[in-house]
């Protein structure tokens, strides 16, 4: 038996082909870690949820542009999600067109944004990449600054993310992200 790819992380598979076969990815929608009403108002309750759910609902911002900065000739871009009519992305990710990074680690794009839109069928979300910096991203469309966390996240985030194989590990030259309708978001 030979495994080529990625190999399991956590409590899932992230991507996983064993002689040639791929195996099922089970990737954990957001949605399914969202903050409680307290989570909401105690930044130091919030703080203290495990690093998928503080990455998948809060931080998620916090969690892709730290990818950036760590890997920034890796050829990914932020991308948020957007529910239908929302002014505000209801998500927020890196990829490259083929490879999606968040708080669940490595998933195909599709396998994430078809897995998203299952959970939460009614909510119509589009991606959409982001052409701004953090700070003016989380000011325009009301995410928590680093400074409004119990503690800075970032150190967290690079933390997180060494946790993962780096993204070279699964590059792929003939896939690279394509903006296609992408406005300044």
């Amino acid at each position: 038996m030979s495994v080529e790819g990625f190999d399991v992380h956590a409590d899932r598979a992230v991507v996983v082909f064993v002689d040639s076969r791929r195996l099922p990815i089970m990737y954990r929608p957001s949605a399914r870690f969202r903050r409680t009403h307290a989570e909401r108002q105690d930044q130091l309750l919030s703080w203290n949820r495990d690093d998928v759910a503080f990455f998948a609902a809060g931080a998620c911002h916090i969690l892709a542009y730290a990818f950036l900065e760590t890997y920034p000739d890796a050829g990914f871009q932020p991308v948020g999600l957007w529910p239908r009519d929302a002014p505000d992305p209801g998500h927020v990710y890196v990829t490259d067109g083929t490879w999606a990074f968040d708080h669940d680690g490595w998933t195909p794009q599709a396998e994430l944004l078809s897995a998203t839109r299952t959970a939460e069928p009614q909510s119509g979300f589009q991606p959409c990449p982001i052409h701004l910096d953090l700070d003016t991203f989380c000011v325009r469309h009301h995410h928590r600054p680093r400074q409004f966390f119990a503690f800075d996240p970032w150190e967290r985030a690079v933390r997180y993310i060494a946790q993962f194989p780096a993204p070279h590990a699964n590059a792929n030259a003939n896939n690279r992200w394509v903006a296609s309708g992408s406005a300044d978001n």
